[in-house]
C-alpha cells in the first residue's frame, strides 16, 4: 500500500505552481480551489433516500460498502488519463502529455506502446484524454480518442490492427467530430459508448462560463453522437449533438444496469456534483453550482466540497456509482436507489494512492482504478502512476 505523507513545503510549492499557471481561479477543478485548501468549503451532502416516482419499489444498494485493493496491475505510467478494457482482458491507456496509447497486459502488467497519436497538442489540462472501443470492436477494431489539438478539442477513431508488427498497429486518426472549445483548463475529455451504441462525450466550458448555457456551443455539454460523429437520432434538440447543457467540466460518464446515465462534474469553489442525466435538461452552470432552488435547473443527486472530490472518472458496480477524486485523493461510493442516492456517500483509499483519475468496470464486483500523480498537480511516489484492480461491494 502506498500511503501519502505530504510535507508543508510540497503543498506550498504546488500552490505556487498553480498561481503561476493562472489556475487559482479554477476552483474545484483538477488542481484546487482559490483558497488553496478547501477546508473552508461546506462539507459534502447527499440527496435523501426517497426514490422518485416511477421507480416502482426498486431496491436500494446497501448503505455501507467496502473496497479491497486486489493488486497493482501496472506501474510507472506517465500522465495516464483514458482507459479502454479490451475483450481479452488487456487494457489500453492513454498518456495525456505524451500523446501515446499503451497496451497493458491485464495479468502480467507488461506495457507495449502502440504509438503516438498525431495532432495532439498537450497543454494544461488538455492533451490525449478519453478512450473508447467501438461497440462493434470485434469486427471493426476501431479505437476512439478525445484529444486537444492546436485549435480545438476533437474526437478521432483509429484502426487497431494487432496483426501488424509492433509500432505499426495503430492506424492514422480519422477525425469524426471537431470544434469543441479548448482551453488551458476545463477541456472535459471523457468519451463512452452507451447501451444504445451511441457515443457520449463530456466537454468543458474551457474557462468561458457563458458557453455552458449557450446551446449553440459545444462547451460545457454532454454530447450524443453516432459512431460516425453525427448528431444521434432522438437527441432532444433538432440536428444538434447536445444532449444536456449547463455543465462546467464533465469527466465522468457511466450507466447503471437499467441503462440510466450518470455524470460527474467539477464545481468551482463550493460544490462538485454527481448528476443523473435526463435528455435536454439544464444542469445550471454558471447560474447554479450544486443544488439550487431554481426549478429550471436539474439538481445533482450528491454534492461535495471541492477539497473532498474534484471528480474525474466514474463507474457503476454493485448497485453504486464509484467516483474517482483528484484533489480529494479518494474513491467515493454513492449507493443508488433508481436515480437518487439512497444513503450518504462513503470515501475509501483516502490519501493512500494520491490523485485518482479514472475508474472503469472490470466485470462483476471488480473495478480498474487509475492514479494521476504525474499530471503536474500530484506528488509522485516511486511507481507512479499505476493501474489498480479493486474489489468492491
Amino acid at each position: 500500500m502506498i500511503v501519502r505523507h505530504r510535507a508543508m513545503s510540497a503543498v506550498l510549492a504546488a500552490a505556487a505552481l498553480l498561481l503561476t499557471a493562472g489556475c487559482s481561479s479554477d476552483g474545484g477543478g483538477e488542481g484546487g480551489s482559490s483558497d488553496g485548501g478547501g477546508s473552508a468549503a461546506p462539507s459534502r451532502t447527499a440527496s435523501g433516500a426517497s426514490s422518485p416516482a416511477g421507480q416502482g419499489g426498486e431496491a436500494a444498494a446497501p448503505a455501507k460498502g467496502s473496497v479491497k485493493v486486489v493488486r497493482t496491475v501496472a506501474e510507472d505510467l506517465s500522465t495516464p488519463w483514458g482507459l479502454a478494457p479490451l475483450p481479452d482482458g488487456d487494457l489500453l491507456v492513454s498518456s495525456r502529455d505524451e500523446a501515446t496509447i499503451t497496451r497493458v497486459d491485464g495479468q502480467s502488467g507488461e506495457k507495449t506502446e502502440l504509438g503516438e497519436v498525431p495532432g495532439v497538442s498537450p497543454a494544461g489540462e488538455g492533451g490525449l484524454m478519453g478512450l473508447a472501443l467501438s461497440p462493434d470492436y470485434a469486427s471493426d477494431h476501431m479505437v476512439y480518442a478525445y484529444f486537444t489539438s492546436a485549435s480545438d478539442n476533437r474526437i478521432v477513431r483509429m484502426l487497431y490492427d494487432e496483426q501488424k508488427p509492433s509500432g505499426e498497429q495503430l492506424g492514422a486518426p480519422d477525425t469524426i467530430f471537431r470544434g469543441i472549445p479548448k482551453g488551458f483548463i476545463h477541456n472535459g475529455g471523457r468519451i463512452a459508448f452507451g447501451p444504445d451504441k451511441m457515443l457520449y462525450a463530456g466537454t468543458g466550458e474551457s474557462g468561458e462560463k457563458g458557453l455552458s448555457q449557450d446551446r449553440s456551443s459545444l462547451g460545457g455539454k454532454i454530447l450524443r453522437l453516432t459512431p460516425e460523429g453525427e448528431p444521434a437520432p432522438g437527441n432532444p434538440f433538432p440536428d444538434s449533438p447536445v444532449y444536456t447543457y449547463g455543465h462546467r467540466n464533465v469527466q465522468g460518464l457511466a450507466w447503471d444496469g437499467k441503462q440510466r446515465l450518470f455524470a460527474a462534474e467539477f464545481g468551482q469553489d463550493t460544490w462538485d456534483e454527481l448528476n443523473a442525466i435526463k435528455p435536454g435538461d439544464n444542469y445550471g452552470w454558471p447560474e447554479a453550482e450544486g443544488k439550487s432552488s431554481n426549478s429550471e435547473y436539474h439538481n445533482p443527486i450528491a454534492q461535495w466540497s471541492t477539497g473532498e472530490a474534484s471528480p474525474s472518472g466514474i463507474a457503476h458496480a454493485e448497485g453504486s456509482i464509484w467516483m474517482a477524486g483528484l484533489r480529494g485523493e479518494r474513491l467515493w461510493r454513492i449507493p443508488l436507489k433508481g436515480t437518487e442516492a439512497s444513503a450518504d456517500p462513503q470515501a475509501f483509499l483516502q490519501d493512500e494512492y494520491g490523485r485518482l483519475r479514472t475508474v472503469a468496470p472490470a466485470g462483476g464486483d471488480k473495478l480498474w482504478l487509475v492514479t494521476s500523480n504525474t499530471d503536474g498537480r500530484g506528488d509522485p511516489q516511486d511507481g507512479d502512476d499505476r493501474i489498480l484492480e479493486v474489489q468492491v461491494s
